[in-house]
Parts: structure tokens; sequence; C-alpha cells
């Protein structure tokens, strides 16, 4: 594992050779990138196994406490999916651990969570409570959509009487078939405003659940894979670990054009396929940019696209264009003018395939 401070590759790198051959271990998202909701996304499993026979090993890493790793590992196999238990990594067992390394074994642990946490925190050799009565050492929460206010109030109680707190996660918002629900973070802010104390959290983004995973995967080249820039690509940023942006999921074109630096990955694909092709690299220089076949210049303080002069060969030795070349060539420009704090005004009318809902990013 590269050290937290160690720099990942610069944002979109290129390379010759598939992502397979440079990674041991790809850690993956689950939804929006090997599933979503009840199905999985098309060609998830496949390239998954195709990545297997490559001798890269994927690793699933959720931030949702909620189910065991066994439960997990169950419902990805009935979509197909080839995993076990020992294969997924889980924000209650991120928790558990940091838990673990802090309290002498034995202590108790007050659990505002459900099954998944409760199984992660006996498992590290804590007893979990469900009592402010009992004078936890610490209290972890962790989704739990059955959550009542009196498990909240004990773990109120609890924090309020000196305990340590930790959360698993503090995602707002969790998807359902009816829109977005309360999450764990909505939870979590429900406990804040009683007590008036910050929970550690060791959910993705953190630097807790990236040593989790890389602990039980025993990853010596990892590679991050998500879809979404504010967890999974800044969990990357944060870790100096390169990441796989792929857009099955939350974010599209539109948002990784808008990108701050620390949500800026290191490589694209539209789906896990891209783990099994080489990647072109995107460079800009002197108000231009260039990804295989396209070009990107600044006209005035708009950004136009235009094909390279030797398109017809451009494309070779990277796997050919998987259409996201343009777009490459677009954000390495104007990320480049944002930092450099030269704000673009328009985006040219013209755009590529793959380009048409971009939008520039707010100014800074």
């Amino acid at each position: 594992m590269k050290p937290p401070s160690a720099p990942a590759r610069a944002p979109l790198s290129g390379t010759s050779r598939p992502l397979t051959s440079l990674f041991d271990v790809a850690l993956l998202d689950l939804d929006g990138v090997v599933n979503r909701g009840e199905r999985a996304v098309p060609h998830a499993a496949a390239a998954i196994e195709a990545a297997g026979r490559d001798g890269m090993r994927s690793v699933y890493v959720t931030n949702n406490a909620l189910r065991t790793p066994e439960t997990v590992a169950e419902r990805l196999t009935g979509f197909g999916v080839p995993a076990t238990a020992a294969e997924v990594v889980t924000s209650a067992q991120a928790a558990a651990h940091v838990l673990a390394q802090r309290l002498p074994a034995g202590a108790a642990v007050l659990v505002a969570g459900g099954a998944g946490l409760w199984e992660a925190v006996r498992a590290e050799g804590l007893s979990p409570t469900s009592s402010a009565d009992d004078r936890p050492a610490a209290v972890v929460q962790g989704f739990d959509p059955e959550m009542t206010y009196a498990r909240l109030v004990e773990a109120v109680l609890a924090v309020r009487a000196g305990a340590w707190w930790v959360a698993s996660n503090t995602d707002l918002t969790v998807p359902t078939e009816r829109g977005l629900a309360p999450g764990n973070g909505a939870l979590v802010a429900f406990v804040r405003a009683a007590t008036e104390a910050e929970p550690v959290v060791t959910g993705k983004p953190e630097l807790a659940m990236h040593a989790e995973s890389v602990r039980r995967s025993g990853a010596r080249e990892p590679i991050i894979v998500g879809d979404r820039l504010d967890t999974d690509i800044e969990a990357g940023s944060r870790s100096g670990t390169p990441t796989l942006l792929v857009f099955t999921g939350v974010t599209g074109p539109a948002e990784l054009l808008a990108a701050p630096p620390r949500h800026r990955p290191t490589f694209l694909a539209a789906d896990l396929r891209g783990l099994l092709r080489p990647q072109p690299a995107a460079v800009a220089v002197d108000g231009a940019s260039r990804c295989g076949s396209w070009a990107c210049v600044i006209d005035g303080r708009t950004l136009r696209w235009r094909p390279a002069a030797d398109a017809d060969t451009a494309d070779a030795g990277t796997g050919g264009d998987d259409g996201l070349n343009a777009l490459r060539a677009a954000c390495v420009l104007v990320w480049s003018a944002a930092d450099a704090g030269h704000g673009l005004t328009a985006l040219a009318d013209e755009r590529p395939p793959g380009c048409e809902d971009l939008r520039l990013p707010a100014t800074r």
C-alpha cells in the first residue's frame, strides 16, 4: 500500500497496457458500479470475471454498514457477480477495527445500527450493547432502516456521558425505489444536535476505510473504482491511490468537467470493461489539449473541439477510441484553466458525441 502522503497518478493519466496488468486489486464500489438496486450493472459480472483471469482480484467496498459481508456476497452472487464474504469490506468493519485499536478487549460498545455493525463489533473482540445503562466506552452508529427514537436516545445518553462516538459513514441519503431517503448522515445529525459532539467517521472517503480495504485484501498496488466523485474518487486523492471513474452511476460528464482537484480521477471508463483496456493519455499545454484523435483549444474564453491533425492514426496502440477521448481532452483543458484562475465563459455549440450535456464549472 502506498503511504497516505504518496501522490496518485496525475488526473487522466494514460497507459498502453490494460489496467489489469498494472494493479493487483480493484477496490470496487457497489451501487452504481457493480449493481443498480437489485440488478447487476450491464457487463459488470463478465468484466470482473475477465479481470480475474488476467490476474486482478476484485474486492467489494461499501459504505453500507447494515449488511454482513456474507449477506453482501450472497446478494452479489445472486446477480451473477463472483463474490465471497472474504472479498467484501464494509464500513462496519472499518468502524469496528478503529474501535478495537483504541479500546481494551471486551469493552462495551453501544451499537446504534444493524446486523452488520453488531457482527463487526463482536468480531473485533468487543461487547455490543443497546443500553446506555451499561456505561459503554464507545458508541458506534451505522445505517439501520429500523432505527427508532428510543435507540437514538440511548446513543445520545451514552455520548453525553462521555462515550467515544464513531460513525460508519455520514452519507445523508440512501437510494430507494421511491427516491432518496434519509441515510446514516441524517441519523448522525440527530445525535450531533442533541450532544454537540462530533463523531470519528470511518467510511469513504476517510482513510480508515481505505486502510481496512487494503488490510483485508492484502493489496500492494490497488486501484479504487467508483461512480461518485465525493466518496470513491476523493478516497483515492486522500490515500494517494489511482482511481477509475465509471459512468454507470451517479456521476456524469457534466459533473466531471466541474470537478475540483480532489475529485479528479486518474482514469475514465464507460463501465467496468475499462479495467480490461489501455487508457489514452490526455495532455494540456498552452491553451490546447489532446487525447487520441480529439483536440481542444481555448478560443478567447470559449472551449472548442476539433479532430487532431493525425486523427486517422492517433488511437493506434491505445485500444481505439472508447468514446471518451473528446471528454478527456475537454476535462484536462478546463481543469488546467480553472486551476490557473482563467475561467472559461462558454463551450462551443458544436460538440462531439458524449459532450453534448457538458457545463462549465462555477467561477471560483
